[in-house]
């Protein structure tokens, strides 16, 4: 039996005062400024573009549609390495007794400070991106780092870890294995963990982690204001563990309180574990078991990040999960788009949100949510192309070989 295009839950706004509750606590603005700042004294800081696909999104019945594209960050070619990089500086701050000064991120690259260092080893579970994001990020500043993969992790991902001077290890298990797996290991052999997933008494740093992607975001939003639009009247975001969709929704809530864009959360259907959370009726975080076998590797996660479903819960309108031929099917679109429209490069990760956007926007399975949403002609959609052709193998499957294609029961209904 083929698998629904699309299934979604829809939640009730919060008040104003759980909203900032939630926020403030891991978002604060002043936080996201000096996080940006950061980012900017990194040698390899290049401001990410963001592209308007105007012809699509005339053909889907929008008024914009706009994709931060990610595929290019740091080299790295993921969103990933903002997370990372931030956290591995606070850490390194904290383990020089300057936490909470603002050193230049070149005095700890080099000098006295960079010696002081020495003894530090990152360690990271990952599906590929944030794994790579945080060997990058060590091996800026001359440190070491261990990198632990699941069973199913791409031979071109684990390269990617390995070319930016990480040692791989191998789990045999899925994701949430890995992530035990590395926790046991580094308390033995004295690693500092860099994860993107809190539980209790590691809390600060999946934070820092969460307080790093606010970078994109607050570019995305100096240049959607150089377009002459105050804000995105809708975003949608992407979800493993869910660290960037609370980014994500939690900036704009913080800026824009009650007024904030309406928001959906995406995941793949077998991964689906903020889905899983919020349509819970005990409202307590849900763990979804098993491969998790998806082609968005990057989504591929069965326990949901504390911190992240504390805002996401408070401040998310819709959350949504789909089968891999959704995000096959933004791949595609990206990679070859209307005359006109810019080319966008991007993972199954990345390309997902778009996928679900074509299909509520043009299938009639959509036509509830796109009227929960109050998605039409006025709608400024914002989505992030989080990762750009990261396993190479996959990616010509996908758009070279058509692998994943839509059934033909849910073929595309687009406007002339």
């Amino acid at each position: 039996m083929t698998a629904l295009p699309i299934e979604w839950t829809l939640r009730p706004r919060q008040p104003a005062e759980k909203v900032h509750e939630a926020v403030s606590c891991i978002l604060p603005l002043e936080r996201t400024r000096q996080v940006r700042r950061f980012h900017q004294q990194i040698p390899a800081y290049r401001m990410s573009p963001l592209k308007g696909l105007t012809h699509l999104a005339s053909r889907l019945g929008l008024g914009g549609i706009w994709v931060k594209d990610e595929s290019a960050r740091m080299h790295v070619q993921s969103f990933k390495v903002l997370g990372g990089s931030y956290a591995i500086y606070r850490v390194a701050l904290k383990y020089l007794g300057l936490d909470g000064q603002d050193i230049p991120f070149k005095e700890l690259t080099a000098g006295p400070l960079r010696e002081k260092l020495e003894g530090l080893t990152f360690a990271a579970a990952t599906d590929g991106n944030h794994g790579r994001g945080v060997a990058w990020s060590a091996l800026q500043m001359g440190l070491n780092s261990v990198i632990y993969v699941h069973r199913l992790t791409s031979l071109a991902r684990i390269q990617n870890i390995q070319a930016n001077g990480a040692r791989v290890v191998v789990v045999d298990g899925n994701y949430d294995d890995a992530v035990r797996q590395v926790n046991e290991d580094a308390r033995r052999e004295g690693w500092q963990v860099i994860s993107d997933t809190s539980w209790p008494g590691y809390e600060d740093i999946p934070r820092w982690v969460m307080q790093g992607y606010t970078t994109l975001l607050s570019e995305a939003q100096e240049q959607l204001a150089a377009q002459g639009l105050t804000r995105p009247t809708h975003i949608f975001v992407q979800a493993g563990v869910g660290s960037l969709a609370a980014s994500a929704i939690g900036y704009y809530a913080n800026l824009f309180g009650e007024d904030r864009p309406v928001s959906v959360v995406v995941e793949p259907d077998k991964a689906a574990c903020l889905y899983a959370s919020a349509t819970a009726p005990d409202g307590q975080i849900q763990t979804v078991t098993g491969d998790l076998d998806t082609i968005m590797a990057g989504l591929a996660c069965g326990v949901p990040n504390p911190q992240a479903w504390q805002l996401l819960s408070a401040t998310a309108d819709v959350f949504a999960r789909c089968p891999d031929y959704v995000a096959a099917l933004g791949m595609r679109v990206y990679g070859v788009p209307l005359l006109g429209d810019p080319q966008v490069i991007s993972g199954e990760s990345g390309a997902v949100t778009l996928g679900m956007l074509m299909m509520i926007m043009a299938r009639p399975e959509g036509r509830e949510l796109r009227e929960a949403l109050g998605l039409g002609p006025d709608s400024q959609v914002l989505l992030i192309n989080t990762e750009g052709n990261t396993s190479p193998d996959e990616f010509r499957q996908v758009v070279w070989e058509g692998s994943m294609p839509l059934p033909p029961e849910y073929k595309l209904q687009l406007l002339p």
